[in-house]
């Protein structure tokens, strides 16, 4: 799988996020902006969810380049510890079992699970026991 975008995530087993860290304020953001005030630097693969919902619906096409059929997924902001809050699908998890403050990994998964050929996207997983 190849990503869906240059500069996101690493292509290493396992993925890395690759944010950016402002070089006056060492603020971190995700993802890294393309200019000289940004340092790229490698995120943290584990975090907590902060927050989700589960997209019910296709998004509009731009900026969306999904396929057109649609299966629902979930979408959550993972915190990161002394770093940043990412978004991200949160995968690999029934949405009934997802809780607010549960470990996750980070992880890639096809942007279309239906295609051989379809772009990796970053994701995060549960961890341990919530697996």
């Amino acid at each position: 799988m190849h990503p869906i975008a240059d500069g996101l995530f690493t292509t290493s087993n396992p993925p890395q996020l690759i944010g950016g860290r402002d070089r006056d304020s060492n603020r971190i953001v995700f993802p890294c902006p393309e200019n000289e005030r940004y340092e790229p630097v490698p995120l943290k693969r584990e975090g907590t969810l902060w927050s989700f919902t589960v997209q019910r619906f296709r998004p509009k096409t731009p900026p969306y380049a999904g396929p057109e059929s649609f299966q629902p997924w979930a979408i959550g902001y993972v915190e990161l510890p002394g770093q940043t809050i990412v978004e991200a699908r949160i995968a690999n998890v029934d949405f009934e079992d997802i809780e607010i403050g549960m470990k996750l990994k980070l992880t890639a998964v096809p942007l279309d699970p239906e295609d051989n050929s379809s772009p990796a996207i970053p994701a995060f997983e549960p961890v341990g026991d919530q697996a």
